[in-house]
């Protein structure tokens, strides 16, 4: 396959209608909530309103943050980000409660793109069960030789439908589009973070990894350090 090169002002452009996309229904939800107010005299029916505004703007608000550290700067370049975060943003980013997220992983800094490459595998295992179920999340390894295990079970999980080759920047029509630019944008990150990525299924489990490939001059350790 040939490898698809977005130039910069494309990549900026799908990044953002993909942020746009998941907020756009909570914000949504807090407009019609608000017109509600606005509108009705009955009292349970303000209550309603009310109800759904609290619980949009939270979900606004834990999008947001997530899309901050998956898809953003999230520092300067080299930083490194708390593993602790990670972890609040990614449990933030699943509050329907139609799947839920089990973290395992010491407390630790890692660099940056290594985070920002744990979060996005952690959407794409969302994506593997689409009717919901049980993300496990493991990192392995220190912060100088990392490993993630992530495994999505939920009735018919599947692998997400062209992920791997959107991962490998190689989409099969040759093109990337808004539905797309989040795998794709994850194969992009883990090059930087000198990462390489695999999935396998068997039964009603989806196992992705990512684990350092010694074949690409990123991998090399970087120091960073332990928080106490």
């Amino acid at each position: 396959m040939v490898t698809v090169t977005l130039d910069s002002l494309d990549l900026a452009a799908l990044l953002c209608s993909r942020v746009c996309h998941d907020v756009i229904s909570p914000v949504g939800a807090i407009v019609n909530g608000l017109e509600v107010l606005e509108d009705e005299s009955d009292a349970s029916m303000k209550e309603f309103a009310l109800d759904l505004i609290r619980k949009s703007a939270r979900q606004a608000s834990a999008r947001l943050q997530f899309a901050r550290l998956a898809f953003g700067a999230a520092g300067s370049a080299g930083a490194s980000i708390d593993l602790g975060d990670a972890e609040n943003v990614a449990k933030g980013f699943f509050g329907d409660d139609k799947t839920q997220l089990t973290w395992s992983a010491p407390r630790m800094l890692l660099p940056k793109n290594r985070v920002k490459l744990l979060l996005n595998l952690v959407v794409i295992a969302a994506q593997a069960i689409p009717r919901g179920g049980m993300i496990t999340l493991t990192v392995e390894g220190d912060p100088k030789a990392s490993r993630f295990v992530l495994s999505a079970k939920g009735i018919n999980a599947r692998i997400p439908p062209h992920a791997e080759a959107l991962l490998a920047g190689s989409p099969e029509s040759g093109a990337v589009d808004a539905h797309g630019i989040q795998a794709y944008y994850a194969g992009m990150v883990a090059r930087a973070a000198g990462m390489k990525t695999a999935f396998a299924i068997e039964g009603d489990t989806v196992t992705i990894t990512a684990e350092m490939d010694p074949t690409n001059p990123n991998s090399a350790p970087i120091d960073t350090g332990m928080i106490g």
